[in-house]
């Protein structure tokens, strides 16, 4: 028997998947309960604010994956400018093996359908914060002021992101790994 919670976290995971890849307006509501293996009605049952709930809370849920393999990789790294080169890898494999299909889990969604929707802005921007704080906390741990661990946190994120829309759409991870060479030179010199 299929629980409640089972129906809600596949229907959550394929939106997650599906507005990654696709965006928001590219995903019908047919669409996601046929590949989510969900009856109709089941998206209002689950998500009752419909297509835009599920689209911020799949935003969220895509977050903290993220967020979580990034707390991994900068737990696990020797250093600063391995953390991120590490990270930036581990993005550019997903990206690799996705076809060049799944970029960043929010940049999507949050071209497509943050400027109409408060809901999945705020989800979109809260994805960003938590990860921007997630560099921030972690530089200024690397003995860098408060001021700097967060003006490096957003170029970081902000090249990363740039990297990785690039790489996307020339279907070339060389802009991911420029990027990534770029910002390990870059934090090598700021820790020195």
């Amino acid at each position: 028997m299929v629980r409640r919670t089972d129906t809600r976290q596949r229907m959550l995971d394929t939106a997650a998947d599906l507005f990654q890849t696709q965006g928001y307006h590219a995903t019908g509501l047919t669409q996601l309960t046929t590949a989510g293996g969900a009856p109709k009605g089941s998206l209002y049952f689950h998500f009752p604010g419909g297509k835009e709930q599920l689209a911020a809370e799949a935003v969220r849920l895509s977050s903290e994956r993220t967020g979580a393999m990034l707390e991994g990789v900068l737990r696990d790294a020797p250093d600063a400018p391995t953390a991120i080169e590490w990270a930036v890898e581990a993005l550019a494999v997903f990206l690799s093996e996705s076809d060049f299909q799944r970029g960043c889990p929010l940049a999507t969604v949050a071209l497509d359908a943050a400027a109409e929707s408060e809901p999945i802005r705020e989800a979109c921007a809260d994805g960003y914060a938590s990860w921007h704080d997630l560099l921030r906390n972690y530089l200024a741990g690397q003995q860098l002021s408060a001021e700097r661990a967060d003006e490096l946190a957003t170029v970081v994120l902000a090249a990363i992101e740039g990297g990785l829309l690039l790489a996307r759409t020339r279907r070339d991870l060389a802009p991911l790994r420029a990027v990534a060479t770029h910002l390990h030179a870059t934090l090598d010199r700021e820790l020195s």
